[in-house]
């Protein structure tokens, strides 16, 4: 069985199109096991009830944003291991130098095509 047939990978956006544009890639590339969430608290809520391998979620969220729910993932033991993907219009220093002090394993700025999310996601977690 191939990476792509076992990588579970959950999707956290606020905006409707934004995880749709995402899931149709990684559908694209073949990955069938995608869990998606609105919010931080609803992802973390998926999460600890139904681990994955890999999480992409946007930055910039009300409530929760994404480098607060990357916090939240760390302290679980349930999900501490999970590799963190955060997507950002602002790739800001201060925000990627946040990230990579909590455990951020790569980032990727708005807009991006299908062919950059992929290349960020096996930086990550190997060639698919």
């Amino acid at each position: 069985m191939s990476l792509r047939d076992q990588l579970r990978i959950m999707v956290v956006d606020d905006m409707s199109t934004s995880r749709g544009l995402i899931t149709q890639a990684l559908d694209s590339f073949g990955i069938r096991h995608v869990a998606t969430a609105a919010d931080g608290p609803a992802a973390l809520n998926a999460l600890f009830q139904s681990p994955v391998h890999l999480v992409i979620s946007d930055y910039n969220m009300p409530g929760m944003d994404g480098l607060h729910l990357l916090h939240q993932l760390r302290q679980n033991p349930t999900t501490k291991a999970a590799g963190f993907i955060l997507i950002t219009g602002r790739a800001d220093r201060e925000i990627i130098d946040k990230g990579r002090s909590l455990g951020m394993n790569n980032f990727l700025k708005k807009p991006f095509t299908p062919a950059e999310l992929r290349a960020c996601i096996e930086a990550v977690i190997g060639r698919f």
